[in-house]
């Protein structure tokens, strides 16, 4: 479990050049929306600092971890107490301080937009 917060980030949102080295990083060598869609899981399982805390509708949660459901969407599990939820990583409030590997989560979210 990675638990560490990302004082490196210099730039929030990250640059768009920053961003489309992100997909290419995130997408190469991979083929159709499922590959591409599953490479950007396997970086942000790389990379975002799991776990962290958020506020959804004005209530902390805590993201333990990200997923694939069955229909390929990338979503957080998240959890209060002993309820879990999942939330669209499209739709996540980011905390700040942001958790380390965040901009993995922006790159989706253009890489989405852009498709």
């Amino acid at each position: 479990m990675k638990a560490r917060r990302d004082s490196s980030i210099e730039r929030w949102p990250p640059s768009k050049t920053r961003i489309r080295t992100l997909i290419e990083e995130a997408t190469v060598d991979a083929y159709g929306d499922s590959e591409q869609r599953t490479g950007f899981l396997t970086m942000m399982e790389e990379h975002l600092a799991v776990p962290f805390e958020t506020g959804i509708l004005g209530v902390r949660v805590t993201v333990e971890r990200i997923d694939l459901t069955d229909d390929e969407q990338i979503v957080a599990i998240c959890c209060r107490g002993r309820l879990r939820q999942r939330i669209s990583i499209l739709d996540l409030p980011l905390p700040r301080p942001l958790p380390a590997g965040a901009e993995w989560i922006e790159a989706y979210r253009a890489w989405i937009r852009g498709r």
